[in-house]
């Protein structure tokens, strides 16, 4: 399938291509547990050959081993493993060093838990890389590669579906409760048909305590807005070279948007885990960490009100939109 025009299958078999070499090339190190950073590059290979499997989903037929469950499946058992490696590294270069021994000697037991759940989580990559479905898998997506299996849908040129593509999800983004995490409804006198309401939203100045009880009662839509910021941004990574700028600036923002959001669910992940690790709750145990954590979160919602004012603005909503339907540059 090659012409002239870049067609929604050239582009499906190319990604697909790139990101399942992706995923081999770091498979031995993650075997060989030789470096964190190969385990995150593996998984974020795996999440992008996912995010294939919904953005090119009109045009490319699949092998059973090789969609998106399954893939999936696999970049969740990654993504634990990565995870602890995750909570060990901000504990161990970041937390600790900044607590007093009292408190370094009493977490102990918490980095003994976390260091036996890392152990159990490398016997289950292993068992993953070593086994039938990812076997499979690997076998189903480069045959596939060999002999892709298209839909009529495959031969539109790409320019043709990009918005069908994208706009759904951004569309479900745009949508998320927690946009209004921290800030009032609009009244009907502020909000007239004709006015620029939207665009003057202000955020509130909360206080520290302010912040952690709103995030103790609504941060679920947080996570939720993570995700589907996550979602939006790996799919329109798939096509940054078609677009301006402009688009890839929005781009840019999911990255900060995620990686903030992430900074705020890491904070209390962490929180949760020490509390078990203890059997208490570990304010008590380690004041200094937990203040430590909590200055985290704070610094993390300051930068994350910024965010949030940009996308509660009807015209860079607009323009989020507009750019979709109309920035092709290919």
């Amino acid at each position: 399938m090659t012409s002239s025009t870049p067609t929604f299958g050239d582009r499906a078999h190319q990604a697909i291509s790139s990101h399942v070499e992706h995923i081999l090339k770091y498979e031995e190190d993650v075997l060989g547990d030789r470096d964190p950073e190969a385990l995150h590059q593996m998984r974020v290979g795996m999440r992008r050959l996912r995010s294939d499997t919904v953005g090119f989903a009109a045009a490319i037929e699949l092998p059973k081993p090789a969609q998106n469950r399954k893939i999936g499946k696999m970049a969740r058992t990654l993504g634990v493993l990565r995870d602890i490696d995750v909570m060990q590294d901000l504990l161990q270069r970041q937390l600790l060093p900044k607590s007093p021994k009292k408190e370094r000697d009493r977490l102990q037991p918490a980095l003994k838990l976390l260091a036996k759940r890392r152990k159990a989580a490398r016997k289950d990559t292993e068992k993953l890389l070593q086994g039938k479905a990812y076997n499979k898998f690997k076998g189903a997506i480069q045959e596939w590669l060999q002999h892709p299996q298209y839909s009529p849908y495959a031969d539109l040129p790409i320019q043709d579906v990009l918005a069908d593509i994208l706009l759904p999800s951004i569309s479900g983004l745009l949508l998320e409760p927690g946009w209004w995490v921290g800030i009032s409804q609009p009244t009907e006198s502020s909000a007239d048909s004709n006015s620029q309401a939207s665009s003057s939203i202000e955020t509130a100045t909360l206080t520290q305590e302010e912040v952690e009880a709103l995030l103790l009662s609504q941060g679920k839509h947080l996570h939720n807005l993570r995700k589907q910021t996550k979602r939006v941004r790996y799919l329109m990574y798939l096509f940054t070279d078609l677009y301006s700028p402009t688009y890839q600036a929005y781009v840019s923002d999911m990255k900060d948007l995620q990686e903030v959001l992430g900074n705020l669910q890491d904070s209390y992940v962490m929180a949760e885990f020490l509390s078990e690790a203890l059997n208490e709750d570990f304010s008590n145990v380690a004041p200094n960490l937990a203040q430590q954590l909590q200055q985290t979160r704070y610094q993390a919602w300051l930068q994350w009100q910024s965010l949030q004012c940009r996308y509660l603005s009807a015209p860079i909503r607009q323009v989020f939109r507009s750019e979709v339907v109309n920035g092709y540059q290919g």
